[in-house]
């Protein structure tokens, strides 16, 4: 653990001017605009919950651990010493303490044991909080949470599995799942030869018996080439049958005769991020699954889990950027140049309100996506701003948060580009969630599909938009604008990016305008809403309230 002060005395000279080291962190009281989200979208009946997970989770331990998680990373261990075939990857101890604390949160299933108004904002309040310290134990708490609704196609399926997900045991043991307290489930869908285009596999399945479709049993052969967290318990995998197409199938690492089951680990990826969680390619050479979902319809079915997984994208990058701005504003709050705090100076309050506005904007858009699916299962209107409204979260708020880091790293100067700062972490781990689960075409895309195949989400996205309208002159004619580009059909796919953005914008816009403070929204409104905003951060109008904004955003 590092020290809580630096010492200031060298042989040649004593160290000042320097920020102590930050130390615990409350992650749910010092965060004025999580408490205010988590009540006005109905999760203010689990604050009790919030608050603990807020500390436990924001201390100098928790931190610690994801250092140590991230230097010592995964190692593949294909054989074991007697030259049997075992497939496992060994994590350090911290990552699974990690884990175990994630589990036992129930970061994974919070929404799934709580059913009630608000569950889903909880659960994304708790996603918001557990990235900060470390994203490499959010690749398996996205797919166990993600893969409940994938599982309930299949009763049988549903019916063996679903306990263990709904379990705050984490049991890291690599063994047959009747023997375990809990179990993590994932999903393999991408191959080489197709990324995103997974109509393009070629991985096949054959039936194991005379039965065919759904909850049957088949042999599985072929690749896949991202498998991230590797040691789950089962996983998700596409594959095509020989009449219907591609299909969805669970395979376990065991089969039910108690023996391993062919899941064939070719390498662990060395990656750019997110470096405590193994992520692998594989092949599978008759590999057992049951068929989940009916058969032909792999992607349908897979595509509730992909939802869920781009939820915890969203929120994850809003979490990301929630860290690096308190590490932005502990560094220049405690550091000082020309006489005065580097907080104290006029541009380094338009830096940081300007960030403390983005990251705002990104709480605010999530969590209201993830409102819309507590409200889905009886409200159509909400159910079509649920589907929309992941693609347009998932777009934009992942787009927005590398581009928030790295200035949060450069407020920082040189200290900040060190491995000893979190920061050089926090800035290779904030990519990922953009590739993760379709990248910026993909989801722009997506939006494409959710206004031309239902025409409610459309009306619904302009509605809620204009819930705020009359508010403010600007929004107004934003909205304007987009309706209008909504109408030119024939130029729609290739300004899907631009529209995407606006809607984003719109909907943050409306959000901040009803339920923020006057000063973050006037500020969000001013920069982001007119004709002249470039993205770059510290561009807000010389009259915007700083101070206000400033101690909003970190309220000690």
């Amino acid at each position: 653990m590092l020290p809580k002060n630096p010492s200031n005395k060298l042989e040649t000279h004593e160290v000042f001017n320097v920020p102590s080291y930050l130390g615990d962190q409350d992650l749910w009281e010092n965060d004025r605009a999580l408490k205010d989200w988590t009540n006005i979208l109905g999760g203010g009946w689990a604050i009790e919950k919030l608050k603990n997970i807020g500390k436990s989770v924001g201390s100098q331990k928790v931190f610690d651990k994801a250092d140590k998680a991230n230097k010592y990373i995964p190692e593949l261990k294909i054989f074991d010493k007697y030259g049997m075939r075992i497939n496992q990857v060994e994590f350090h101890p911290a990552y699974h303490e990690l884990l175990d604390l994630a589990v036992s949160s129930e970061v994974h299933n919070f929404a799934w044991r709580h059913k009630k108004e608000g569950s889903h904002v909880v659960n994304a309040a708790l996603i918001y909080m557990f990235c900060q310290p470390e994203g490499g134990i959010m690749c398996p708490m996205a797919m166990a949470y993600s893969v409940t609704p994938s599982l309930k196609s299949t009763p049988e399926i549903e019916k063996k599995w679903m306990p263990g997900i709904l379990s705050t045991s984490y049991d890291s043991r690599d063994i047959p799942i009747e023997e375990k307290t809990g179990n993590l489930i994932g999903m393999f869908m991408t191959e080489k030869q197709g990324g995103s285009d997974v109509r393009a596999n070629t991985t096949c399945a054959r039936p194991l018996g005379a039965k065919q479709g759904i909850s049957q049993e088949y042999l599985i052969t072929g690749h896949k080439f991202f498998c991230s967290a590797p040691m789950c318990d089962a996983f998700l995998v596409l594959a095509k049958t020989e009449v219907y197409g591609i299909s969805c199938f669970l395979v376990p690492r065991w089969k039910p005769d108690g023996t391993r089951n062919s899941l064939n680990i070719q390498r662990i990826k060395d990656k750019l991020g997110n470096r405590s969680n193994a992520s692998t390619e594989m092949e599978f050479k008759d590999t057992y699954g049951v068929m989940v979902g009916e058969e032909g319809r792999g992607i349908r079915t897979i595509m509730d889990m992909v939802t869920g997984n781009r939820i915890y994208c969203a929120m994850s990058s809003a979490g990301i950027m929630r860290q690096a701005l308190i590490q932005a504003i502990h560094h220049v709050s405690n550091r000082s140049a020309f006489q005065k705090r580097l907080i104290q100076q006029p541009l380094m309050q338009n830096v940081i309100s300007d960030m403390a506005i983005e990251t705002e904007a990104a709480l605010a858009l999530g969590m209201r996506v993830a409102s819309s699916i507590d409200n889905s299962e009886h409200n159509e209107e909400e159910k079509s701003f649920a589907r929309i409204g992941t693609a347009i979260a998932k777009y934009w708020i992942c787009k927005r948060a590398p581009f928030l880091v790295y200035e949060a790293l450069e407020c920082h100067g040189g200290i900040g580009y060190i491995e000893e700062s979190i920061m050089p972490r926090l800035y290779r781990e904030v990519p990922l969630n953009s590739i993760w689960e379709g990248p910026g075409n993909v989801m722009a895309l997506d939006v494409l599909r959710a206004i031309t195949k239902d025409a409610l989400s459309g009306q619904v996205l302009i509605k809620e938009i204009k819930s705020a309208y009359g508010a403010d002159d600007r929004l107004d004619r934003l909205c304007d604008r987009l309706e209008s580009l909504l109408e030119s059909k024939n130029t729609l796919e290739v300004s899907m990016r631009k529209i995407t953005q606006m809607m984003a914008l719109g909907l943050q816009g409306a959000l901040l305008i009803k339920h923020s403070s006057k000063e973050v929204a006037e500020a969000f409104c001013a920069s982001r809403l007119n004709n002249q905003y470039c993205g770059a951060f510290g561009t807000l109008p010389a009259e915007t309230d700083f101070d206000s904004i400033i101690e909003r955003a970190y309220c000690l």
